[in-house]
């Protein structure tokens, strides 16, 4: 069994022991022992917490300099890099507002109320979610100090910071790319510590879910259904948007892109990675009649800045988090999170679990409380199967309309030419 399948039967496997350590504590403890319990089974889930966060800032810093950095020189490539950043642009803010819409119609997290586990914390951190002015926004975005935002994590302000350090390395040109490179190494370092750190995902898991039956009982359970199968509709709403917006433009030649890609989809379904099909995803879109120089320079951008599926989980975890634990947010505060995904979502790659580090680092800009980041983990993996696809699938489609708009997409016979002569 592959680290990720045995990841996930370890998580599940922690679920089910939380969840029966906390029903006998919950059904035959003390208040006082419960509260006890409680506090102190919770500490697994701050160590795993404070050990996601101590790796938010630097993978920011690192992706996203490295994506906009190889955008290259803008005057050269503006051309095609201005017609991706439309589609990418577009479809991170409609993957945005359907999460931020579905969520608020369903309300999946309503039903839970944690807020009982710490009313008064929870009460506290409503009304500073309440209080988030256009003044502290914009005090949240513009970075005073580097190392002041990367110690307090304000992910806003790295992003700000990483934009300018990104343009300024893609205009230095040669010399700038021995620090692409290096960032890019450790950009790779960080993702690996993302899956050391995933490890100890199990015993935040049993940590949560032990702490939050052992006051509430078995909601979370029905939380869960309702959670995963809101998610899902989401999903089939997301792929009958990109699709239908691909036929028209795309119009005929759509069904023989989705005859290409369905060995990449289905890969990155099953190991829940975009990156383990980027080489063939490649082979496939030429092969389609991509041309070669458009699937090199648009799908690695794709792969940091269209993560459709990602982007829709984003909202809708963030949210429905919220009211889990009772705090009301406002449309505005929606909003001003909508725009803060649309930003930090660009600095992660399509790797398994990242979107949780962004989820985890909106909760803690947003005082929703981050404990609820590791109540969702155990239906993670399956939700991350579906998202990935529908990465994969976003990543296709913008690269072959990309193509189709510069006039550089041949037929399929053509692109298999093509693609021989480039090969040889």
């Amino acid at each position: 069994m592959k680290s990720s399948g045995r990841l996930t039967v370890y998580i599940l496997v922690a679920m089910i022991t939380g969840a029966i350590a906390g029903y006998i504590v919950y059904t035959s403890a003390t208040k006082e022992f419960t509260a006890s319990f409680s506090t102190n089974i919770k500490l697994l889930t701050t160590i795993f917490l404070r050990l996601v966060q101590m790796i938010i800032a630097p993978l920011v810093f690192s992706t996203l300099v490295v994506g906009i950095a190889k955008l290259g020189d803008l005057k050269t490539v503006g051309r095609v890099g201005g017609k991706a950043m439309l589609w990418f642009i577009s479809a991170s803010l409609m993957s945005l507002l359907l999460g931020m819409l579905l969520v608020n119609l369903f309300k999946p997290g309503a039903g839970l109320d944690l807020s009982s586990a710490n009313a008064e914390s929870v009460k506290d951190l409503a009304g500073k979610t309440q209080t988030f002015t256009l003044q502290n926004f914009v005090e949240h975005v513009v970075p005073k100090s580097l190392i002041d935002a990367m110690a307090n994590n304000e992910i806003l302000q790295i992003v700000v910071f990483s934009i300018f350090f990104g343009i300024a390395t893609a205009a230095l040109g040669e010399k700038g790319k021995i620090v692409v490179k290096a960032l890019d190494a450790v950009s790779h370092v960080i993702l690996t510590m993302v899956n050391y750190v995933m490890k100890f995902a199990p015993f935040g898991v049993f940590g949560a879910i032990a702490a939050v039956i052992a006051v509430n009982g078995l909601g979370i359970f029905v939380f869960y259904a309702k959670y995963f199968a809101f998610f899902i509709i989401g999903i089939a709403l997301l792929w009958t948007v990109l699709i239908t917006v691909g036929f028209i433009i795309l119009k005929k030649r759509l069904p023989s892109l989705l005859k290409h890609i369905v060995q990449p989809l289905i890969i990155a379904f099953t190991t829940t990675s975009s990156e383990a099909v980027f080489p063939k995803l490649t082979e496939e879109l030429e092969l389609f009649g991509c041309r070669d120089k458009i699937v090199a320079f648009v799908l690695p951008l794709g792969y940091s800045f269209n993560l459709d599926g990602s982007m829709m989980y984003m909202t809708f975890a963030s949210i429905a988090i919220a009211q889990a634990y009772g705090i009301n947010l406002d449309l505005g505060t929606q909003l001003t999170m909508l725009l803060v995904l649309m930003l930090t979502s660009k600095g992660i790659a399509g790797v398994p679990r990242a979107s949780l580090v962004v989820v985890l680092a909106t909760c803690s800009m947003f005082k929703i409380p981050p404990e609820g980041v590791a109540l969702i983990l155990p239906i993670d993996h399956f939700c991350d199967m579906f998202r990935t696809a529908t990465n994969v699938l976003g990543n296709a489609l913008a690269t072959s309309v990309v193509s189709k708009w510069e006039g550089e997409l041949a037929d399929a016979e053509l692109g298999s030419k093509e693609l021989g002569i480039a090969g040889s």
